[in-house]
């Protein structure tokens, strides 16, 4: 395609997105797209009251998203510089689906249509899934205090509602490739030969034609 990379990393809280995104980041060079979440004044009340602040709560995440896609567009892609992401925005209607009334929604898809418009389009997407107990083990072990009250059930249901919204994203994006790697089997961080497995399969998807870009010895 000769696209300048734009990779983006997803899946539920607590998989492992960031950490992917910086390795991945570290290995090709690639500037590096972190989500904003700790700033977000709504979230510690959205995870202990999610019906009363769940709109407030997505309009800060879909407003910081579209400033940090801006820039990156005007930084970094539109000068041929890759970039590695550790998130799309289409995450924020998995979330917002899956939280807001019918009404708060209707109204949240429009603006959501209009920013996001013109923004760039990654043209590769790596997707991490884990089991419940997983998730629920690796948010307990960073221990982020915004994170202590998450519902069991809520983060169930937000996997459901992931994999969903992939195969969907399949369907409408088959330009798209979708690499999928499984929390569950895979330990990137503490085992090398499962990071190089991610590697590999990234390195084949980027010289299948998104870019001329070599990786990083």
């Amino acid at each position: 395609m000769g696209e300048t990379p734009f990779i983006t990393v997803e899946g539920p809280i607590g998989v492992g997105k960031t950490s992917l995104a910086k390795v991945i980041s570290d290995h090709f060079q690639f500037a590096l797209l972190r989500e904003i979440v700790d700033e977000n004044p709504f979230l510690g009340k959205f995870y202990e009251n999610i019906e009363e602040w769940s709109f407030q709560t997505e309009m800060f995440f879909l407003c910081n998203r579209y400033k940090q896609l801006g820039d990156i567009q005007k930084l970094y892609l539109t000068k041929n510089e890759p970039v590695v992401a550790d998130y799309h925005i289409f995450k924020n209607l998995i979330f917002a689906q899956r939280t807001l009334s019918t009404e708060e929604y209707d109204k949240y898809f429009n603006i959501y249509q209009i920013l996001t418009r013109d923004m760039p389009k990654p043209n590769v997407i790596i997707y991490l899934h884990a089991s419940l107990d997983t998730l629920l083990s690796r948010i307990k072990m960073r221990g982020r205090e915004i994170e202590k009250n998450i519902s069991p059930l809520y983060l169930e249901q937000l996997s459901i509602d992931y994999d969903h919204a992939i195969s969907e994203f399949e369907k409408l994006h088959p330009e798209i490739p979708v690499l999928r790697f499984n929390g569950d089997e895979l330990d990137f961080i503490k085992n090398k030969s499962d990071l190089d497995k991610i590697i590999n399969q990234l390195t084949t998807s980027l010289e299948k034609g998104v870019c001329n870009h070599e990786p990083s010895n």
